[in-house]
């Protein structure tokens, strides 16, 4: 997909090290400064059981993912799993801080949202924390309906864990 400022494409094993650094910027930029370690733990955590084998990771779980390009330079990506039949969840839908209010959300978004109904899929899922607020208005601005919220405890590469507000939201598609 290409708008005049953003072209969406498959994720390309040249793409492993651009993604890395994206990741670990975003979620540092993300960290409380009560929570660090935490985020250090998780951000390692993630790199070994998902991020440094993307193709892999999402390949196993039904789906596949996506980066976003402006000016030859990566600036956003994401990912989609199945969640079940009928379901994709979107995953690691990050954009460079650099790179923001310029539209690429909505583009990676609108193009998560094709590809699952190419799939087939009649449904999106996806969860945020209580520390990104902007994405949490995002996701409600593109009609996503928040249908729980639980605290995370435990870490996973999905969560910090440490008592973070998690929010999960939904869209038919």
């Amino acid at each position: 997909m290409q708008t005049p400022d953003v072209t969406i494409r498959q994720f390309e094993e040249r793409d492993s090290l651009r993604v890395r650094e994206l990741f670990i910027k975003i979620n540092r930029l993300l960290a409380p400064p009560n929570m660090r370690e935490a985020f250090e733990a998780y951000i390692e955590r993630s790199l070994v059981e998902e991020i440094d084998r993307i193709s892999d990771y999402y390949g196993r779980r039904g789906g596949g993912f996506w980066v976003a390009v402006r000016d030859q330079q990566i600036v956003g990506m994401f990912g989609l799993e199945s969640a079940g039949t009928g379901s994709f969840e979107l995953r690691r839908m990050y954009v460079d801080r650099f790179a923001r209010r310029r539209g690429i959300a909505s583009t990676m978004l609108r193009f998560a949202e094709g590809e699952c109904r190419r799939l087939g899929a009649r449904r999106m899922e996806l969860s945020t924390s209580e520390l990104q607020s902007a994405a949490i208005a995002f996701y409600e601005r593109a009609g996503y309906a928040l249908v729980r919220e639980a605290v995370a405890v435990d870490a996973s590469n999905k969560t910090v864990g440490g008592g973070i507000r998690r929010y999960y939201f939904e869209k038919v598609l």
